[in-house]
């Protein structure tokens, strides 16, 4: 079975205005990101808008490794007629578009390669100082994420270290659906540890973070 996961990531956000949006999605649905996943090496992709948080909309790229971002193929593809119009691919605002390697888990199982774009995620973008960052990635790697992985509708999550884009770290959990954070199980976790509350307070979230969004399109 082909994998549809890969150790790393590229995700764009933007917002649209409402008098834009339907030929904007037109665009990314019917001729982007079908444009993008010809690219060798590029897995899987899905478009998600925000339930809370934003910008709304959201494209999540899985990539097979960040070697992908450097080929030719990636760098050099052909911009389409429609993209170049103005009011497509000059519509968005507030647009944010990073690119990240996995740390953890350290490698990725066959279960995870396999498996397909969730129905929702949860994604936190932050920053940490350098004098808590090995503490801190510790914690995050071998406590946080761990428990919260535990909560019924969450399927995994995964870390991720920028490679272009800020801030520097991200987490994305995969849930069943856009509730799960909002459970009691979930609630539970943030104090379940004694060193949850120095960490979080250590990290910087970015604006908006974290934030949820739902799946609305996959190829």
């Amino acid at each position: 079975m082909a994998n549809k996961k890969g150790t790393a990531l590229m995700m764009v956000w933007v917002d649209v205005p409402a008098d834009k949006e339907a030929e904007f999605n037109k665009w990314y649905n019917e001729e982007h990101m079908a444009e993008l996943m010809s690219v060798p090496g590029i897995l899987n992709a899905a478009r998600y808008e925000a339930v809370s948080s934003g910008p709304k909309h959201l494209a999540c790229y899985e990539i097979e490794s960040t070697a992908v971002f450097e080929t030719d193929a990636f760098k050099n593809r052909p911009v389409t007629p429609w993209a170049k119009r103005a009011g497509v691919s000059a519509v968005g605002t507030g647009r944010i578009a990073n690119r990240y390697e996995m740390i953890y888990p350290e490698a990725l199982t066959p279960e995870i390669a396999q498996s397909d774009m969730a129905p929702a995620l949860q994604i936190g973008r932050m920053d940490i100082g350098p004098a808590d960052e090995d503490e801190w990635n510790r914690w995050y790697s071998g406590v946080y994420v761990p428990n919260y992985m535990k909560v019924p509708g969450c399927i995994r999550a995964r870390r991720w270290k920028v490679v272009l884009g800020e801030p520097k770290y991200g987490v994305v959990y995969e849930f069943e659906h856009e509730k799960v954070s909002e459970s009691p199980e979930w609630l539970a976790q943030r104090e379940i540890h004694p060193d949850n509350e120095r960490m979080r307070l250590a990290m910087t979230h970015a604006p908006g973070s974290p934030g949820i969004w739902k799946k609305t399109f996959q190829l």
